[in-house]
């Protein structure tokens, strides 16, 4: 933990530095309009991005307790990588304006919803035992499915996967209970709303409706989830059948079914609102910040997620935080490799805009028709391929600009483009146990609670068993 407190201090300190240098050398002026010329960019600016999310994909596989200490450090070494070589070429101003822009638009919005929702949800502990049936397993998994787009994949996660540990804690066969969970609470149930996956958030904050996810994928949701919830249910009971006797004698129940923490359900309410309230209030007052406009409804979202998080620490006990074990550990690692990642992607946006005049035109290429038109197979497989390995949100914020990146063409004439998009990500974030960031959390919980997890491979066959025929049908359905 120290390691992790001092490299956040560290990235910290040194962003700080360094964006206070370049601020001061942009406060003269900014110019109106400034933005990178994509198609004047090679490619190489383009690799502190990919050792970033290479980084995030491989370290934990290969060097895990190396990235455990010092992914802080890691982190920053590609944010420098990036800025420092920017800076000398193209000058502190443009720079200063490219950092400000991503930072107060996109990282700390999002950042400060993330940590809203882990905060209070956190909070909330559901309590005694449960009995392990198929049924009662399937019925937490739906309902974890469909609280995720409400309180977000890692808080719906966190919140059902200790309390399905132990209603399953005395059956030999529940490796695939926790795979299952993965599938359906920990990626697909959270793709109704903007709350739910942070790539859909980050759609949200580029001008997607916050309920065009809702009607629009609404469908695809359905399908993928009573397949899977289907299937589970078959197979749970296929195990159920055979379990020959308790492999120990279940949890005891001290205490009757309950959830503590209920204070923390009003302010979930509150964050929605919050969110609503950005989208739906437009005062038409804004303030300039070195080129970067920043509208009024924004602040106050962000401040009143900002007070929800505290008042939920204020008002929720500390044994039921606890008891669920929680910790900022999380939180802190997604803040710090996130800074990296939207730093890095700056230039990867820049040439994905160019379309076929920068240095990506083969990738746009393929995702581009003979008539110019998207080919939404592709958008949907490439999307989901590199969102099984790397960082959805990022891969989302990729393909969302090779699209266009203009939120109104999106989601009108291109509307089923935006769908294959979201849906890639989101979904196909469930392949891998580093396509999201609750996958690990959900493994590492299980696996101290002495479930016999599959390795890394292993999860894969399950994953490609399960969920690419359902993927193969929501392409012959709504993408060719």
């Amino acid at each position: 933990m120290r390691a992790g407190v001092w490299s956040g201090a560290a990235i910290g300190a040194t962003a700080g530095a360094a964006s206070l240098s370049l601020c001061s050398a942009a406060a003269a002026a900014v110019p109106g309009g400034v933005a990178i010329d994509g198609a004047s960019l090679p490619f190489l600016w383009a690799l502190p991005f990919v050792g970033m999310l290479l980084s995030i994909a491989l370290f934990p596989l290969l060097a895990n307790r190396f990235w455990h200490h010092h992914y802080g450090k890691v982190a920053l070494v590609w944010a420098l990588a990036f800025l420092v070589p920017f800076a000398l070429t193209y000058g502190p101003g443009l720079t200063a304006h490219e950092v400000v822009h991503t930072a107060l638009l996109e990282y700390i919005p999002f950042i400060i919803l993330l940590f809203a929702l882990f905060t209070v949800s956190g909070g909330i502990l559901v309590v005694g035992n449960i009995h392990g049936s198929p049924a009662t397993n399937t019925a937490i998994l739906a309902f974890g499915t469909v609280i995720a787009s409400l309180i977000g994949t890692t808080g719906a996660s966190m919140v059902l996967i200790r309390p399905l540990l132990r209603a399953n804690d005395n059956r030999r066969y529940n490796v695939h209970t926790v795979v299952f969970f993965i599938f359906l609470v920990s990626n697909i149930g959270g793709s109704l709303t903007p709350l739910g996956d942070p790539p859909l958030f980050l759609g949200f904050l580029k001008g997607v409706s916050f309920f065009w996810t809702t009607t629009h994928l609404f469908h695809d949701t359905v399908v993928v989830a009573g397949i899977l919830l289907t299937v589970f249910y078959l197979l749970d009971r296929y195990f159920y059948a055979k379990e020959t006797q308790p492999l120990r004698d279940p949890t005891p129940d001290t205490e009757r079914v309950s959830v503590r923490g209920l204070q923390n359900i009003p302010l979930l309410a509150g964050i929605i609102g919050a969110i609503l309230l950005s989208a739906l209030w437009k005062p038409g007052i804004s303030f300039q910040v070195y080129g970067t406009s920043v509208e009024l409804q924004w602040v106050l979202r962000d401040v009143l997620l900002l007070a929800i998080a505290v008042l939920s620490l204020l008002i929720t006990p500390k044994l039921v935080r606890e008891r669920n074990g929680f910790d900022w550990e999380p939180i802190l690692e997604v803040a710090k490799l996130f800074a990296a990642i939207f730093l890095t992607i700056i230039p990867v946006i820049a040439i994905l805009r160019a379309g076929s005049a920068g240095a990506f035109a083969p990738l746009v290429d393929l995702v581009t028709g003979d008539a110019g038109e998207p080919v939404n197979v592709w958008y949907f497989w490439l999307t989901g391929g590199l969102s099984s390995f790397l960082d959805n949100a990022p891969t989302y914020l990729v393909f969302f600009n090779l699209a266009g990146g203009n939120a109104a063409t999106l989601m009108g004439p291109l509307a089923v483009t935006l769908e294959a998009i979201s849906a890639g990500a989101v979904f196909m974030g469930a392949m891998t146990y580093i396509g999201n960031a609750p996958n690990f959390m959900v493994l590492s919980i299980a696996r101290h609670r002495g479930v016999k997890m599959p390795s890394f491979f292993g999860y894969m066959a399950w994953s490609c068993l399960f969920l690419l025929p359902c993927f193969a049908l929501l392409t012959y359905l709504y993408f060719l």
